[in-house]
């Protein structure tokens, strides 16, 4: 008589931490961290619990290993002859793309500020702000400036995609309705947030954050010259 096999099929060759931390990204985005759990990762993975356990330590360990993946791919080396600031501007855009394509990362960022992703992104900004010329009574300052400023923004406008999506809202529409609302403001109490009616309704939410980026590096450069 054949035995038969229930549930998942085990995988017979052994998995590796790449492999694992892999399928945790892919449970990840299309399920947020409420996706990714020990079962569900079994599943895809075709193993059982233990296999996973003697790579990982559990869903903490998981979550901070799927960020370290993305930013360590996402923080290439700058080329030899990039200056600083170009430099900063390709790793500010590069976090901010990696975010929105992965808007888990924001919130998991900023609650593992010891981590090793963390870690890896204060130590690119700060060897970049170093080859600026920063003072070094001002580099923690700075470094701190851009990083808030990176992890902000990318993760408000993921979150902002993510909520769009999940309630099937139109962001041209969207905009243009908050357009028309800005622009029936009363002129006297709101003159300016009124005459930036156009600019809402047709900006550019990466062109802005790069231009944010670019706002810190000039004030950083004005420091240089004081």
């Amino acid at each position: 008589m054949v035995k038969k096999t229930r549930g998942t099929p085990r995988r017979e060759a052994s998995l590796s931490r790449e492999q694992i931390v892999d399928a945790s990204i892919a449970l990840l985005d299309s399920g947020g961290e409420g996706g990714l759990t020990f079962r569900a990762l079994s599943e895809r993975l075709a193993t059982g619990p233990g296999a996973l356990y003697w790579h990982v330590a559990d869903k903490r360990d998981l979550l901070t290993a799927a960020c370290d993946a993305i930013v360590a791919r996402t923080l290439h080396a700058p080329s030899a002859d990039a200056t600083p600031e170009a430099a900063l501007r390709a790793l500010a855009l590069g976090m901010f793309d990696a975010i929105d394509a992965h808007p888990w990362m924001g919130s998991a960022l900023t609650r593992g500020a010891g981590q090793a992703p963390m870690l890896r992104i204060v130590e690119r900004l700060g060897q970049q702000v170093r080859a600026l010329g920063v003072a070094d009574a001002e580099q923690w300052a700075a470094v701190s400036a851009l990083l808030h400023y990176i992890l902000g923004v990318a993760g408000q406008n993921a979150a902002n995609a993510q909520f769009a999506r999940a309630r099937g809202i139109d962001r041209a529409e969207f905009l243009d309705a908050m357009a028309n609302v800005w622009s029936g403001l009363d002129p006297n109490n709101y003159p300016f947030t009124r005459s930036l009616a156009g600019t809402l309704r047709t900006h550019d939410d990466r062109a802005d954050f790069l231009a944010g980026v670019d706002l810190i590096l000039r004030g950083l450069g004005s420091q240089q010259g004081s």
